[in-house]
C-alpha cells in the first residue's frame, strides 16, 4: 500500500501529484444519452486487471467550467436505468471451524511472549501470548460419533437388540416434538422482520425493513440513481479539500478558500462560507445538532509560495453555514502554532502537530488548555475525538524519542491515564478513543508504508495494556496516516471487535481478485470466525459501525457498480443497502474516487463520494473529474 498525498503545509513533505483534471478550451466526450448504448467498452478502474484484446476507456460526460464554484454540473449523468437486482449475491458461508479454509491456521503454534509491552507507572511488564491473525480459528476435535468407543476405530462394539429398540423409540420421539417444535417456531416468525437475522434485499416485497442493531433501512428495490454531482474546481496546486458531512437536509464539503452546503437531494448550493484562506484540516467528528471545526490558513495562497500556515481553527454551525469563532494561538516562540489536525469530542475542540497543541471551547472559542512544555520535551502530535478524548505524545530528546497515549480530561487538558508505546514507535493513530484502540508501525516491520503491525488495546481507565493484535501487512489492508493521528482507514471498531479488510487474493473468476471483512477479539485479542466475503471480483471495506451491524463499500470490477452494504453484527450476514448503477458513465466516475484518498459517506439511501486532495490538471487528460459524487435509492 503506498501513502496519501500529505498537503503542502506539511514541513519537509513534497507534494504528490494527483489525477488531473481538464485544461480549459479543451473539448471533451459527451456522455452516453439515458438508453442509449455506450460506444466504447465500460471503463476500467485501476485496480482491476484489463481483458485481453479490451480497448482503452473513454471520457465521460459534458465538461465545461461552471459559473462558480459550488454549482452543480448541468447535465450529468442523467439518471441511468438500475441494473437488475443481483438474486442473493454476497451473502457469505461461514466455514465450520474445523475446515481449514483461506486463511485459517491448520493447528494452533506454541504462544510466544508478546514484545513491546511497557509498563504503565507502577506496574510491571506483563507479556502475553498471542493467537496467531488469521480468519478464523485452528480446527476443534471433532467428539466420537455414536457406537464409537473413544480411542477406538470408528463402529466400535456391537449394539444389542434390545438397545437398538429403545434408541429407535427414543428417536422417534425426540423428531416427533422436534416437528411440533420447528412448526410453531416458524408460525410465531411468518410475521417478523426477517432483517433481524440479515435477509437478503427485497425480500419483503417492497416494505422497507429495519436492519437488527442498526438504524439504517434496507430499501425494497437497492438499485441508486445519480442524485448529483459536482465538478471539480481548479487549481494551480496541490489543493487539501478534506472534510465532508451530513446533515438532515445538507450535504457540506470543503471548497476552495471556502466550505459549501448543498442540498441534501438536488445538490443546489444552501450557503457558502468564505474563509481568508484554505481549510487545512478538518474534524471527522460533529455534535448532534451538527457543529463541527475545522483548521485553516490565515490569508489565501500566492506564488511563489503555494501555502500558508496552517494555524487558524474555528467551529461551523453545518445548518446555517455560520463561522462561530476562529482562534490562533503561539507556538514556540512568537510565532502561530501550525497544526497538522483538529478533531472534538463533547464540547471540545482539540487542534495539534509538529507545534504542539490547543483545546478550545466549542460554543465560545475560549481556549481551554495547552499542554505544557516539560521536563521530558515532550509535545501532542494530534488528537483522537468523538466520544472520548485521547492524546499521542512525543517525548524526550532527538533521537532516543518515544510516544506516549493519553486519555485526557478534555475540560482541563489533564492526563488521566498513561500507556508508553514499545520501543521502535515513531507516530501512533487513534482507531478509537472508547475503547482506546491504538495502530501504530513497531520498528517500521509492517513494511508496506499501511501504518500499521500492530494494534494495542489499552485500558482508557488505567492506562494498562489489555491486549496486542498483530496484524500482518501481507494479510490485512486498514492503513493509518504515517503523521497525522486521526486517519486511519479500512478499520472500524464495534461490538467489543475490531473489523477490518484482508489484502486482495486471486477470487474464483478469470479476471479480478477478491478479499474479506474479518474481526478480532479485543479482549481475547484472538481472530473470531466472523468472515464477510465481498465475492468474486469485488473488494470490501468497512466504513463506520451503525449501531451492531457494520456499513461498508464494495468496489466494483469493471463492468458493474459498487454496492453498500450492512453486515449483521451476529450473523456477518449481508444487505445490499445502494448498488451504483452500472452504466458506463457512472462506473467511470466512481472508479475515479480511489478508497485510500477519498472520502465516502452513507447515510439514509445516500451515498456521497469526494476528493479529499486535488491537484493541478494536466493538458493530456481529457475525462471530467468530479469533487463529488451523490446517488441515491430515495
Amino acid at each position: 500500500m503506498t501513502q496519501p498525498p500529505q498537503p503542502p503545509n506539511q514541513p519537509g513533505e513534497q507534494p504528490q501529484p494527483q489525477p488531473q483534471p481538464n485544461q480549459p478550451g479543451e473539448q471533451p466526450q459527451q456522455p452516453n444519452q439515458p438508453g442509449e448504448q455506450p460506444q466504447q467498452p465500460p471503463g476500467q478502474p485501476s485496480n482491476q486487471p484489463q481483458p485481453p484484446g479490451r480497448p482503452p476507456q473513454g471520457g465521460f460526460g459534458a465538461p465545461q467550467d461552471p459559473p462558480g464554484f459550488g454549482t452543480p454540473a448541468p447535465g450529468g449523468f442523467g439518471a441511468p436505468t438500475p441494473p437488475p437486482q443481483q438474486p442473493g449475491y454476497g451473502y457469505p458461508q461461514t466455514p465450520p471451524p474445523q475446515q481449514p479454509g483461506y486463511g485459517y491456521p491448520q493447528t494452533p503454534p506454541p504462544q510466544q511472549p508478546g514484545y513491546g509491552y511497557p509498563q504503565a507507572a507502577g506496574q510491571p511488564t506483563q507479556p502475553m501470548g498471542q493467537q496467531p491473525y488469521g480468519y478464523g480459528y485452528p480446527g476443534q476435535p471433532v467428539p466420537p460419533q455414536y457406537g464409537q468407543q473413544p480411542g477406538g476405530p470408528a463402529g466400535g462394539r456391537k449394539l444389542s437388540i434390545q438397545a437398538q429398540i429403545i434408541i429407535a423409540a427414543v428417536v422417534a420421539v425426540v423428531l416427533i416434538i422436534g416437528a411440533g417444535v420447528w412448526f410453531a417456531a416458524t408460525e410465531g416468525d411468518a410475521g417478523k422482520d426477517d432483517n433481524a437475522k440479515g435477509s437478503s434485499q427485497g425480500a419483503d416485497g417492497g416494505k422497507e425493513k429495519s436492519l437488527g442493531g442498526g438504524k439504517e433501512k434496507a430499501p425494497s428495490n437497492p438499485a441508486a440513481k445519480v442524485a448529483f454531482q459536482l465538478p471539480q474546481p481548479k487549481v494551480t496546486d496541490v489543493t487539501d479539500v478534506s472534510g465532508s458531512w451530513v446533515t438532515d437536509s445538507l450535504y457540506v464539503k470543503t471548497g476552495i478558500n471556502s466550505v459549501v452546503g448543498y442540498d441534501l437531494t438536488t445538490g443546489t448550493v444552501k450557503w457558502t462560507l468564505p474563509l481568508p484562506g484554505q481549510v487545512c484540516a478538518a474534524s471527522r467528528h460533529a455534535t448532534a445538532d451538527h457543529k463541527t471545526a475545522i483548521a485553516f490558513e490565515p490569508a489565501k495562497r500566492k506564488p511563489p509560495r503555494n501555502y500558508e500556515k496552517c494555524s487558524e481553527v474555528g467551529a461551523i454551525d453545518l445548518t446555517t453555514g455560520k463561522l462561530l469563532w476562529s482562534k490562533s494561538v503561539t507556538g514556540s516562540g512568537d510565532e502561530k502554532a501550525r497544526f497538522n489536525e483538529v478533531t472534538l469530542s463533547g464540547g471540545t475542540v482539540a487542534a495539534g502537530g509538529t507545534d504542539g497543541g490547543a483545546a478550545f471551547d466549542l460554543a465560545t472559542g475560549a481556549v481551554r488548555w495547552k499542554p505544557q512544555v516539560n521536563a521530558e520535551n515532550c509535545y501532542d502530535m494530534g488528537y483522537g475525538g468523538g466520544p472520548a478524548l485521547v492524546a499521542a505524545r512525543k517525548c524526550g530528546a532527538y533521537g532516543s524519542q518515544y510516544v506516549v497515549i493519553q486519555s485526557l480530561n478534555a475540560q482541563t487538558g489533564a492526563p488521566v491515564s498513561s500507556f508508553k508505546m514499545p520501543t521502535g514507535v515513531e507516530y501512533a493513530s487513534i482507531v478509537s478513543t472508547k475503547p482506546l484502540v491504538v495502530a501504530a508501525d513497531v520498528g517500521d516491520t509492517a513494511g508496506d508504508g499501511s501504518g500499521i503491525s500492530d494494534f494495542f488495546v489499552v485500558d482508557e481507565k488505567t492506562g494498562k495494556l489489555k491486549v496486542k493484535i498483530s496484524a500482518d501487512a501481507d494479510r490485512f489492508a486498514a492503513r493509518c496516516g504515517s503523521t497525522e493521528v486521526e486517519t486511519c482507514r479500512h478499520v472500524v471498531v464495534g461490538e467489543n471487535r475490531l473489523y477490518l479488510p484482508t489484502e486482495e487474493h486471486e477470487g474464483t473468476g478469470e479476471y479480478g481478485d477478491t478479499n474479506e471483512i474479518v474481526s478480532f477479539d479485543l479482549t481475547t485479542g484472538k481472530p473470531t470466525a466472523d468472515k464477510a466475503e465481498a465475492g468474486d471480483r469485488y473488494t470490501i471495506s468497512p466504513l463506520r459501525m451503525d449501531g451492531g451491524n457494520i456499513i461498508a463499500y464494495k468496489r466494483p470490477p469493471y463492468d458493474k457498480g459498487g454496492q453498500i452494504v450492512s453486515i449483521d453484527g451476529g450473523t456477518f450476514e449481508q444487505t445490499v443497502l445502494l448498488e451504483v448503477p452500472s452504466d458506463e458513465a457512472v462506473r467511470e466516475a466512481e472508479s475515479g474516487f480511489s478508497e485510500d484518498y477519498s472520502e465516502i459517506l452513507y447515510t439514509n439511501g445516500r451515498l456521497f463520494m469526494s476528493e479529499a486532495m486535488l491537484s493541478k490538471r494536466s493538458g493530456s487528460t481529457s475525462r471530467q473529474e468530479y469533487l463529488v459524487l451523490s446517488l441515491s435509492t430515495n
